[in-house]
């Protein structure tokens, strides 16, 4: 059976309250979905989001401590995601790997913390532009996946989301059968590492728009995307989640 498909909106640094009106309208027009939705806001807004998505929309974090408390001013723990109504976070992103010096074994100690507080990792990936051109990329994401993913991953609580850097918020996006490379790789490679490997999501992010979801979600191990911009708007979101239900 094929792995559930999911639709993951990540808002980054963006949306204040009065941003939930998006929520609403895109509860109102997709009350259905037809695969699992997932809205990854700043932190702040998680629980007064709840309260909006209902069982439509699932809640993300966009990242969480190792630890489960303690003195580490600004961070935030994976149980006080979970206690805001997360059920994910995102962990990994390219952004967070640059701006903050993550490296793989960070984002591993961070998706074991997520496991043990009963959310679901969504493990980014991905090669920057001087990797893509140098040819690169399958090492690259190979030694990602190896050393991002903890011991007891599974397709229940671990995505995999390969975002290329280069593609992140730049209009540009691989061919399809540079996407196809990569998720076949990823796949490949899971065998090794996680038990039930032919049922963990496999997303793509990276300037997924509506002109183009419905071409990415024909590739070959694409289960999804991970959207940043387009998730802000319930008018740019739908339709990706659309073209995802009807893959």
């Amino acid at each position: 059976m094929a792995p559930r498909k999911l639709a993951a909106g990540n808002w980054k640094m963006n949306g204040d309250l009065a941003a939930l009106a998006e929520i609403d309208a895109l509860v109102t027009a997709h009350p259905a979905p037809g695969c699992e939705v997932v809205i990854c806001p700043p932190a702040m807004l998680l629980h007064p989001m709840k309260a909006r998505a209902g069982a439509v929309i699932a809640l993300g974090g966009q990242d969480c401590h190792a630890n489960r408390s303690g003195a580490h001013t600004g961070d935030i723990a994976a149980g006080q995601l979970k206690d805001a109504g997360a059920t994910y976070v995102i962990l990994g992103h390219s952004e967070r790997r640059a701006d903050h010096g993550e490296t793989d074994a960070m984002v591993a100690a961070k998706a074991a913390a997520a496991h043990a507080a009963g959310l679901t990792a969504i493990i980014c990936v991905g090669e920057t532009e001087s990797q893509r051109d140098g040819d690169e990329t399958l090492t690259v994401i190979a030694s990602q996946l190896d050393g991002s993913i903890p011991e007891g991953a599974t397709a229940a609580n671990t995505v995999i989301a390969y975002e290329p850097v280069w593609a992140i918020g730049t209009g540009r996006t691989p061919t399809t059968d540079q996407i196809a490379e990569v998720h076949a790789l990823m796949r490949e490679r899971l065998a090794g590492k996680v038990q039930d490997a032919a049922q963990v999501r496999l997303l793509y992010g990276g300037s997924v728009k509506p002109g183009n979801a419905a071409e990415i979600f024909a590739v070959p191990d694409v289960d999804g995307a991970l959207v940043g911009g387009a998730s802000l708007k319930a008018i740019d979101f739908g339709p990706i989640i659309a073209a995802l239900a009807a893959a």
